[in-house]
């Protein structure tokens, strides 16, 4: 499940990333933030880059290796996003631990929690996947980019009901 979360949020980036591009402001956005004391788009994309290897790595037997620089230009962002779903494509679920195995989680400063690896998921990954995203589109948005809930969400048009 959470490799398909991943890539759905990932995908519609993707496509708010090409938006972005053609925009006028699209100059701007990579160093757009939310307020002074936020972090910057940049950060943002490599948050969101990173968040499925480091989350894959505590709750599988793997070892997949992130990006330490923020990607400098909206092609360079585009690339990561495109990077991290061919990761996502190419990573084995079988090697994802069983559900309530108990894994450790320690934060840049010094809180360690130790949680199992669906609370791990449901607690942790995803809250803090699903902010980095809202982030990312709230920037864009800010900037005039034209975005609505669509273009955060378009998996859901599988799920379109024509009997509605």
């Amino acid at each position: 499940m959470p490799i398909t979360t991943y890539r759905n949020m990932l995908t519609a980036l993707s496509g708010m990333l090409d938006k972005a591009a053609s925009h006028e402001a699209a100059d701007t956005i990579i160093d757009g933030r939310l307020a002074p004391d936020m972090l910057p788009f940049a950060t943002q994309i490599r948050m969101l880059a990173n968040f499925p290897r480091q989350s894959l790595n505590t709750i599988s037997s793997a070892e997949l290796a992130s990006n330490e620089d923020d990607p400098t230009t909206l092609a360079e962002a585009k690339a990561r996003i495109a990077e991290t779903l061919a990761m996502l494509d190419a990573f084995d679920e079988q090697t994802l631990l069983p559900d309530d195995t108990m894994v450790d989680l320690e934060l840049p400063n010094g809180m360690k929690f130790r949680l199992s690896v669906a609370d791990y998921v449901a607690d942790w990954s995803f809250p803090n996947f699903y902010f980095h995203t809202s982030i990312a589109y709230a920037i864009m948005r800010g900037l005039g980019v034209e975005l609505g809930k669509a273009d955060l969400v378009p998996h859901m048009l599988r799920h379109l009901n024509a009997q509605g």
